[in-house]
């Protein structure tokens, strides 16, 4: 426990191996468990972020059913893993909301309370020996904190060893705690019992918790500094000073915790790392994938609806103003702008909803991959191919309306060759969207990347600029626009065959020659449509490189360097010297609190704080 900014979240991350991996980070230090070094060969770590990432239209039994069926393949019976799932919903608290989807801002789901014991229970379906929590109760009222932190307290008493950063808690939470760790600026002020014996510590230098005062409330506002004014922020920081001091002189260099087996009494778990198979065959996860991916689609009616909305609205705009396009001269510029605005709108909007959502998913997918639940294959072509009978309505929807309204080529082959090169373009403009999904941090920088790339396919697109004119050094970018290839393809098979009324000599007279001057003579659907292909499937092995490259990976802990070569550095001191005296003095002698007169003499002494203090993070 500690203030905002006291290194709680980094102590927690370095202890769970959690910390992201840095060139600029250092990390050095010993972590042991039972006084043997750390090893995750022996104990299975779970860790609870603050943040609750899930597919939001799961419900809370298919996302426990699922998380179980891809890390535990020895459940192999359907009875044995509802069991094993009933179980965590009765543990966690979850059985009334069971079967309620998770929800999400465009759907309301379960609260946020559940949603967090659902991450607990998600994390404890490996039966880990320790569980790490950052701030499980952030964003929740005070009922629902206290319902997150007593399944929190269950899991101690069943024998797991619960570890937690916490703002602030209220009494009834902080009665709860077995031990409490107190940080402010890095540095320890306390680590020990909670509940009466730290309040006894803290009594023995002056500082007495107040009758009917949550014990919470008061550790906090004497580990805080005051920021209110000059002299608060100076007495507020020589008092954490001396707290500082006082415990570093009463503790060792290193500090052995409760070992970490559990007492008989207790309810039997199974403290080693359960023996399981993880991950299974290739073909099982895809299954589990697929079906996870195909529920997360098909059950998304709030996007779907917008898309639908949209294809058809876009429809009745182009159609209105395309309305029965005839076969005059002035039709030929009528076709082939209501193609090029077909291909760009087609493109757009797959890209614009991948790259809005795929962000998100990502960082889920990056959390179970980090598990080791599954591998991206799998998890890539179940995309794929769960999407496509969702992903095809839409161009369908779009070109079944236009279609007829602007009078193409009326002829139900034609009609069938229409839809099916719009709709492998949506494919492919929706992988390109993953790859920009997986390119950025932030669906943001997606939002704002992934048009400007298109916009650069759509100049390129065959109607603004000939592939003949095209620069050498940008003649690359038309073979690999999927505007072009589905404007070509639309071209194709709108202008073959096609007679055009003509008065005069040069007057087009059939569709072959608008090809011609389209320099897309001499080619084929076919041709498009395998170009189209080739661009889909280099979006998605690109998505793969770039997610393989950017997997998750943490800082290792290094061990430390010996205190006898520290101490033998004395330039060390001459180092630090002209920061110490850069240091302002105070303006004026502040009366040290009355609360210190249980403090050594030494640590009464009215003086700047030791430069040396606000280093200690450096160790971490």
């Amino acid at each position: 426990m500690g203030p905002s900014g006291s290194g709680k979240t980094t102590l927690l991350n370095v202890l769970a191996g959690q910390t992201k991996a840095s060139p600029k980070l250092n990390l050095s230090g010993l972590l042991d468990i039972n006084g043997v070094p750390f090893s995750n060969k022996i104990y299975k770590f779970a860790y609870v972020r603050q943040e609750d990432l899930f597919f939001s239209q799961l419900t809370v039994r298919e996302t426990l059913s699922l998380a179980a069926e891809l890390q535990l393949q020895d459940v192999s019976s359907i009875e044995e893993r509802d069991e094993y799932v009933n179980n965590l919903l009765f543990k966690t608290g979850l059985v009334s909301c069971a079967d309620s989807r998770i929800g999400d801002a465009k759907f309301r789901g379960i609260s946020g309370g559940e949603k967090k014991r659902l991450s607990l229970a998600c994390e404890l379906i490996a039966s880990p020996s320790v569980v790490f929590a950052d701030e499980p109760t952030t964003g929740l009222d005070a009922f629902q904190a206290e319902r997150v932190m007593e399944t929190l307290r269950q899991l101690a008493q069943d024998g797991h060893t619960v570890i937690c950063s916490i703002h602030q808690p209220r009494g009834s939470v902080y009665a709860k705690f077995d031990d409490i760790v107190l940080l402010a600026g890095g540095s320890l002020i306390y680590a020990g019992p909670a509940r009466d014996e730290v309040l006894a510590y803290f009594s023995k230098f002056g500082y007495i918790c107040p009758d009917n005062v949550n014990p919470a409330e008061f550790l906090a506002d004497l580990i805080s500094i005051d920021y209110s004014s000059r002299e608060s922020v100076y007495s507020s920081q020589k008092r954490i000073n001396g707290l500082v001091e006082s415990f570093s002189e009463k503790i060792p260099e290193v500090l052995y915790a409760t070992s970490l087996v559990r007492d008989s009494s207790k309810t039997h778990v199974n403290f080693q790392k359960k023996s399981i198979s993880r991950k299974g065959g290739w073909w099982r996860q895809f299954r589990l994938l697929l079906k996870r991916a195909w529920m997360q689609a098909s059950r998304d009616g709030p996007t779907n609806k917008v898309r639908a909305r949209m294809s058809i609205a876009s429809a009745l705009i182009f159609g209105s103003i395309f309305w029965r396009m005839g076969i005059s001269q002035t039709s030929i510029q009528d076709r082939m702008g209501l193609l090029q605005v077909a291909a760009i709108n087609t493109a757009m909007a797959a890209l614009t909803k991948t790259v809005g959502v795929f962000p998100k998913e990502r960082a889920i997918v990056d959390r179970e991959r980090a598990k080791g639940s599954y591998a991206l294959g799998p998890y890539l072509l179940s995309k794929l191919i769960a999407e496509i009978p969702v992903g095809a309505a839409f161009p369908l929807l779009f070109g079944g309306i236009l279609y007829p309204m602007a009078r193409l080529h009326p002829t139900i082959s034609r009609f069938g060759k229409f839809c099916g090169i719009v709709t492998v373009e949506s494919f492919a403009a929706s992988a390109m969207g993953l790859t920009v999904g997986a390119m950025v941090p932030t669906t943001e920088a997606a939002l704002a990347l992934g048009p400007s790339l298109m916009t650069v396919f759509i100049v390129f697109g065959g109607s603004y600029v000939n592939s003949d004119n095209t620069p050498i050094i940008f003649r690359w970018i038309p073979r690999v626009s999927l505007i072009r290839w589905a404007f070509q393809g639309l071209s194709i098979n709108e202008f073959s065959g096609l007679q055009f009324e003509h008065q005069k000599t040069f007057d087009v007279q059939s569709g072959e020659q608008v090809l011609e001057r389209l320099s897309f003579g001499g080619s084929r659907i076919g041709d498009t449509i395998t170009a189209q292909s080739r661009i889909l499937m280099f979006w998605y092995y690109t998505t793969y490189l770039l997610l393989e490259k950017n997997k998750p990976k943490y800082q290792r802990l290094e061990p430390p360097p010996r205190l006898k070569d520290i101490e033998e550095e004395p330039e060390e001191e001459a180092k630090l010297q002209p920061i110490k005296d850069e240091l302002p003095e105070p303006t004026q002698q502040v009366e040290s609190p009355p609360s210190d007169e249980g403090k050594p003499d030494e640590q009464q002494e009215s003086s700047p704080a030791d430069p040396l203090d606000l280093f200690t993070l450096d160790g971490l």
